[in-house]
């Protein structure tokens, strides 16, 4: 059950497919992927970090210069440590997925 959360919640994060959602359509999405409460973060945590990194938009990029490396999605997942875009030098992909959602 775990790993199919952590797994739901990497794929929101960096969504196939563009969509920005509205904030209560995606606290619902969240809380029925059960992230209220998940590893003690509640709801609220997760609905700030989405507003103020992506604007809970899925396409959402930032370029880091410093490191050479990009946030993708809702979370701004981050291609150094955690996703594979195939850019960004010395890159851990410590979650084995690429950075456009699709598994690897």
């Amino acid at each position: 059950m775990k790993a199919l959360l952590t797994l739901g919640l990497l794929l929101l994060s960096v969504a196939v497919q563009a969509k920005v959602y509205e904030r209560c359509e995606l606290a619902r999405t969240l809380k029925r992927l059960g992230l209220d409460g998940y590893k003690g973060v509640s709801l609220a945590n997760w609905m700030c970090l989405a507003k103020w990194e992506s604007d809970y938009n899925t396409r959402a990029t930032n370029y880091n210069p410093g490191s050479k490396s990009t946030d993708y999605g809702i979370f701004q997942i981050n291609s150094r440590y955690w996703c594979n875009d195939g850019k960004t030098p010395k890159s851990v992909n410590a979650c084995g997925i690429s950075c456009s959602g699709k598994r690897k």
